[in-house]
């Protein structure tokens, strides 16, 4: 790449593509300025070190994220728009495996605030209202169909379905089933009594 034209979002794209090449843990200024044709230190002009670094790709990842989950669930509800979030978060995953890796990175309040993050919350809600969930089971549930998407995601990029005969994606739709169940039949808090 050319010397001129190094910006703080050019600096956080190449950060993400790498990301995805070698792994999140293993990108680097050093390497960011080799690929840019630039010493190091003129790279802290746009980032002041590796954890900004990482803050800016986990937005960008948190923004591609969102606007593919929003492009699976146009017209969809109930479960198939449950479907389509998981399948885009599954697949952004597996494609992206880097910036999957950033968007789990932990931002301050501002950031979090600024990014995309808020989106997906707000796409889940939506999901959930097709399920007459309001709060407080809203948030848990998000809480719940947060850990399931990310649970199976990780385990299956670490490798830990590939030890059985049975493939991960009949699991995955079981999962789903499993969980548009479980919203269908959300447990109702017991009434208390006067006592």
């Amino acid at each position: 790449m050319a010397r001129a034209g190094v910006t703080a979002e050019r600096l956080a794209e190449a950060a993400a593509e790498l990301a995805d090449q070698v792994g999140l843990e293993n990108v680097t200024l050093a390497e960011l300025a080799r690929r840019f044709g630039v010493k190091d230190a003129s790279l802290y002009s746009h980032v002041r070190n590796a954890h900004e670094l990482r803050v800016r790709v986990a937005v960008l990842a948190l923004a591609e994220l969102a606007d593919r989950a929003a492009g699976a669930l146009a017209g969809r509800a109930g479960k198939d728009a449950l479907v389509a979030f998981a399948t885009a978060y599954r697949d952004y995953a597996r494609e992206h495996p880097g910036r999957y890796a950033a968007a789990q990175v932990e931002l301050d309040t501002e950031t979090a605030k600024a990014s995309a993050a808020r989106r997906h919350s707000d796409m889940m809600r939506a999901i959930l209202r097709g399920y007459a969930l309001g709060e407080p089971d809203q948030t848990d549930a998000v809480r719940l169909l947060g850990s399931a998407f990310h649970g199976f995601v990780s385990l299956e990029r670490a490798g830990g379905f590939r030890h059985h005969s049975r493939g991960a994606d009949p699991s995955w739709e079981r999962m789903l089933d499993a969980l548009d169940v479980t919203l269908r039949n959300w447990p109702r808090p017991a009434a208390t009594s006067g006592a």
